[in-house]
């Protein structure tokens, strides 16, 4: 493990070191790999490589990776704060905070906050045009042309595939809806703006962010598919979705205070309403038909034979892949980030998933 102080390695057993030394080798199509691992009080880094494979610099625990649908997990829990401020109901209709004149289908029943944050509301899993209008650019961002004119545009002729509420469909769209409701609850504030404004900086997130250009001092990989450099991802239509860029130190620190909101070890200041979103966020809402799994706001749980609950999500770009996931029980959180797309491979979030499990069953 480079990178990662010597205080922080010494602290670890044996076989953890082991686990987090072979994530590093977890996704063999990247230049650079950053993993964190928070258990029983004590946090400690992984990291290898450098931000692209030319020209790039050494890899820390605050270097920037594009997250993907990680990015979901933020705009919870930004729904979260404005609901415990008061400013958005859980239950509201999404069309209440969208634009005046935006047709928003109903089928049986009006798609709401929640809805969206559970993808329970019916919604493909991307807007209808996207695809065909980003047919050119599949390799690098089919996203990158689509914008929220577009995304309203699309939502007006959009039929829903389900009831709102019955049944569960992932879906960028209905999440992606999500922060533009949102920002319109919070007075019109882009996305951008109001998810630095009520959450990154009251947790001291400082290296993460919805634009693509890093804080100045931060530095930021270079993704990669089939070790072909890939441009920076944007999508302007649904940066709910997947816009943020985020690096292993902020991720920790983020699954450390939804671990345990009352006493969250941040560097910043939560307000009262964060805190209560903190816990708001993981609280169960469903449980996933045909199976034992459940939904949190947009994360997934997963029961374990012990009676405790993992919590994860992943995402992935054309040229990064992003795992975060957390046990309450265990005190125990894990991250992995790395400059290559997912799929064939590349098996990092997986191979994470596996190792916080075992991290967990020998807590």
């Amino acid at each position: 493990m480079t990178g990662t102080p010597a205080a922080a390695r010494a602290g670890e057993p044996a076989p953890v070191r082991a686990a987090l030394e072979a994530l590093l080798s977890a996704a063999p199509g990247a230049s650079a790999v950053a993993v964190g691992l928070y258990r029983g009080g004590q946090r400690s880094f992984a990291v290898r490589g450098s931000t692209a494979f030319e020209g790039g610099v050494p890899v820390e625990p605050s270097t920037r990776f594009e997250i993907g649908s990680v990015t979901k997990t933020f705009t919870a829990l930004l729904f979260a704060e404005l609901a415990a401020r008061g400013d958005a109901g859980h239950h509201d209709p999404a069309a209440r905070f969208l634009p005046p004149g935006t047709r928003v289908p109903v089928r049986g029943t009006e798609i709401t906050l929640t809805h969206l944050a559970t993808h329970t509301s019916g919604l493909p899993r991307l807007p209808p045009g996207l695809l065909r209008s980003g047919a050119r650019r599949l390799l690098s961002n089919p996203y990158a042309a689509f914008t929220r004119a577009d995304v309203l545009r699309a939502l007006a002729r959009t039929r829903p595939r389900c009831r709102p509420g019955t049944r569960v469909h992932y879906s960028n769209f209905g999440v992606g809806l999500l922060g533009h409701a949102l920002c319109g609850a919070s007075g019109g504030l882009p996305y951008e703006d109001l998810l630095a404004c009520r959450v990154l900086r009251p947790l001291g997130l400082h290296d993460s962010g919805a634009s693509p250009d890093p804080p100045p001092g931060v530095t930021q990989v270079t993704g990669y598919w089939h070790r072909r450099p890939r441009p920076p991802f944007g999508i302007p239509g649904l940066p709910g979705a997947g816009a943020v860029r985020a690096s292993a130190r902020d991720l920790l620190t983020l699954t450390e205070a939804l671990l345990e909101p009352g006493t969250a070890a941040v560097t910043g200041v939560p307000s009262a309403p964060l805190r209560t979103a903190l816990e708001d966020v993981v609280r169960p809402r469903l449980v996933v038909p045909r199976g034992t799994a459940r939904l949190a706001l947009v994360w997934n749980i997963r029961p374990r034979p012990d009676g405790s609950h993992l919590y994860h999500h992943s995402g992935g770009t054309r040229g990064c892949t992003a795992f975060a996931g957390f046990s309450p029980r265990h005190d125990t959180a894990l991250v992995a980030l790395a400059n290559c797309t997912p799929g064939y491979g590349n098996p990092l979030i997986q191979q994470a998933y596996d190792t916080l499990t075992d991290l967990i069953r020998t807590a």
